[in-house]
């Protein structure tokens, strides 16, 4: 390729906004020419060069935004731990048929038995896939909207926690809510409810709800809305974090 061709494309790439071609333009080429391909092939590696370079920007972008704690994947579950727990049910969680579908996911169980771990992975392949993904634990969303209320602002807050396609609510039950605290939550669950997906993990059993919400009534009125659409998967199993807390002991008596 001439060099005064090579500049023409690297500056009309620039005008169309596909600024990795006009890096990469020579190299495309160079490979192109080594496999011996046909006009639409190189079409074909010119163009998807670059929908990988903007998926990938794409999904940095939309980690950075979403405010999860981290972003381990399922591969890194270790599921021998919790021998009581399907994989299965997990992977047919991360196929993300229930997101297509606006459906919700609820993990239950107790502290360190690995939900927000899932919940995380679920999330994290939400936004490899192209959905929008937010993070939030329950006391954080409620504290949040409960200074937007007070600031008149309610509104425009709501906005935070109802438009991602995924929105990830974390320790429900770990503090109980006031009644108006649970009125709010109940909007979020009610208007997502059949538009967009929540992946939920409570230390609680959805019997002992009531007594989360401090309402009987207003807490049935939720599950009705979240679990009506839900795959719930249970983890009853031991802990991460004190099983890595007792094999740091064991390490620190070793070396003693």
């Amino acid at each position: 390729m001439s060099e005064l061709v090579s500049t023409r494309i690297r500056n009309t790439a620039g005008k169309l906004g596909l600024p990795h071609l006009a890096e990469t333009i020579r190299e495309c080429t160079r490979r192109a020419d080594e496999g011996k391909m046909g006009y639409l092939d190189f079409l074909d590696l010119v163009l998807s060069e670059e929908l990988a370079v903007r998926d990938d920007r794409r999904l940095r972008q939309g980690l950075r935004l979403s405010k999860l704690p981290h972003h381990k994947t399922l591969d890194e579950y270790d599921f021998s731990f919790q021998p009581d727990l399907d994989p299965r049910k997990v992977k047919d969680l991360a196929t993300l048929s229930f997101v297509e579908g606006k459906a919700n996911a609820a993990l239950l169980g107790p502290p360190g038995a690995g939900k927000t771990h899932i919940a995380v992975a679920l999330a994290v392949a939400a936004c490899r896939a192209g959905y929008s993904i937010y993070f939030t634990s329950l006391d954080d969303m409620v504290r949040n909207l409960k200074a937007a209320e007070t600031a008149g602002r309610l509104t425009n807050k709501l906005g935070t926690y109802l438009r991602p396609g995924v929105l990830v609510v974390a320790e429900v039950g770990y503090q109980p809510l006031e009644r108006a605290e649970a009125t709010l939550v109940f909007q979020v669950i009610s208007k997502r409810y059949k538009k967009g997906s929540i992946i939920l993990t409570s230390n609680e059993t959805f019997n002992e709800w009531g007594q989360v919400f401090g309402d009987e009534v207003l807490a049935t009125a939720t599950l009705d809305r979240l679990l009506h659409h839900c795959e719930v998967i249970s983890i009853n199993g031991p802990s991460y974090r004190l099983k890595n807390r007792l094999q740091a002991i064991e390490r620190e008596i070793d070396v003693a």
